[in-house]
């Protein structure tokens, strides 16, 4: 059956006590309704609760809730244990010495996220050094989000999804990655090094379809498109700082996006994917679909990318097409079309500008 993980928003008032008894009443009738409630979260500081429950339909698990107790979740969303389990560390009830029914958790799921992304600089090696700079870079990275509690989410050639419970590891491993990093990339080739990492926060359940989804788009976008290699949002540095009361958040190692910031950028990206292949876009038509002015689209774009309009779109239209071009799905003619150039001539020549290699030699090292 489907596992599905909801969302309450509760009163001040109400306690881990409360949300134990809730759940011991969902337990009382769960089969009535062919449910079976795994186990919950409490965060008491946002005022939210989590129930994992394996149901047959969503319909299923506000059924029992209502009859239970009458307390309809505000949202569900299907889930895969295993993610949850990597995010959250269990899928079940923890055990406990009392004896009495009732197994009050007072256990968050408020998770600092962290990616790490190494760009296109891996795809840029001849197979041999990339071997040796992956076996280096993987030890390290694994060694080092060991040390301090983080749960591998997801991973893959060149990036990292890492869940913290604590800001303080967070931020300390995030120092200690990047500060390792220039030991395990190759000294021939010092200009391509390049990694970025992000720190967002979040709870699992929104109104988005995943676990986490808004605290992990927010975090692709902050490593795609900021100047900066290393940036946290400004609740990670209050954390941060409350955690360590005589700590500051060096700005001058990390970018703290504000939250002014952090809504731009989200407008800026979802404006981007609905108009990243249209090649007749122009600046005045871009910056009015994000909803500003063309001189303010322009100075805040620059603030957080120190790239115009018309760089900004050239560069994600070369993400994507180098993304196409991994996937084989259609030859370099086609692809630059299909990302919005005018011509397959302006495509090599912007391709050679950002990467140093023609398109057609890429495919012929990497993708043969």
């Amino acid at each position: 059956m489907p596992i599905y993980m909801d969302r309450h928003d509760v009163s001040k008032s109400v306690t881990a006590e409360t949300i134990a008894q809730l759940h011991l009443e969902d337990l009382k009738i769960q089969h009535e309704f062919g449910c079976k409630g795994m186990t919950y979260w409490f965060d008491a500081k946002r005022n939210t609760a989590f129930c994992l429950i394996e149901a047959p339909n969503k319909e299923a698990v506000e059924a029992m809730h209502n009859h239970a107790h009458g307390e309809l979740p505000n949202c569900i969303i299907e889930v895969d244990t295993t993610v949850v389990e990597s995010f959250l560390g269990r899928i079940e009830d923890p055990k406990t010495k009392d004896t009495t029914d009732l197994n009050i958790i007072n256990d968050s799921p408020f998770r600092i996220l962290m990616l790490i992304k190494t760009s296109n600089y891996l795809n840029r090696l001849e197979a041999y050094q990339l071997t040796l700079f992956s076996q280096k870079f993987h030890n390290n990275i694994s060694k080092t989000l060991d040390h301090y509690n983080g749960s591998i989410v997801k991973n893959d050639n060149n990036s990292y999804l890492v869940s913290f419970k604590s800001a303080s590891d967070a931020v300390q491993c995030l120092l200690k990655i990047h500060y390792q990093f220039k030991y395990v990339t190759p000294k021939f080739d010092a200009s391509g090094r390049k990694l970025n990492i992000s720190l967002t926060t979040g709870n699992p359940v929104t109104d988005k379809a995943s676990l986490y989804e808004e605290s992990i788009c927010l975090a692709k976008y902050i490593c795609d498109t900021i100047k900066e290699p290393l940036v946290i949002t400004s609740e990670v540095k209050t954390l941060y700082e409350n955690e360590n009361k005589n700590a500051i958040i060096d700005n001058t190692l990390i970018r703290v996006l504000k939250p002014k910031e952090e809504k731009f950028l989200t407008q800026l990206m979802n404006t981007v994917e609905t108009i990243w292949n249209k090649p007749d876009i122009t600046v005045d038509e871009f910056s009015k679909v994000s909803g500003y002015s063309k001189s303010q689209f322009y100075r805040k774009l620059m603030t957080l990318t120190s790239l115009s309009p018309n760089q900004f779109l050239k560069e994600y239209r070369l993400h994507k097409a180098i993304k196409l071009l991994h996937l084989q799905m259609g030859n370099i003619s086609e692809i630059a079309f299909e990302t919005g150039f005018n011509s397959p001539s302006y495509f090599s020549k912007c391709f050679v500008n950002t990467y140093g290699i023609l398109p057609s030699k890429y495919v012929q090292q990497h993708l043969n």
